[in-house]
């Protein structure tokens, strides 16, 4: 049975993740997680600029779908690209 996490508790959540990365990161994961985090707070600031309750599922939908809006206009070389990916899964997993 999955657990329902508010979506101030996963947005606490992913910000903790970023900011544990930062002492022990390489600097290809740092860059990652940087990037990721500016479309992740960029998913929220939208979503509550809609003013209507939203949830894990939809903030990660729009995260994926400003990744997938950005990789395809050729914003990362793919090492990077591979970099973001793998940390995304990450926190989707949170």
């Amino acid at each position: 049975m999955n657990q329902i996490v508010k979506p101030e508790q996963y947005i606490d959540t992913v910000a903790n993740f970023f900011d544990g990365l930062t002492p022990q990161a390489t600097d290809d994961q740092l860059f990652a997680a940087g990037y990721l985090r500016g479309h992740f707070d960029l998913a929220v600031g939208s979503l509550e600029v809609e003013a209507e309750p939203f949830d894990k599922p939809k903030l990660c939908l729009w995260v994926e779908q400003s990744l997938a809006k950005a990789i395809a206009g050729g914003e990362l070389a793919s090492d990077d690209q591979a970099h973001v990916e793998q940390l995304w899964q990450q926190v989707q997993a949170l």
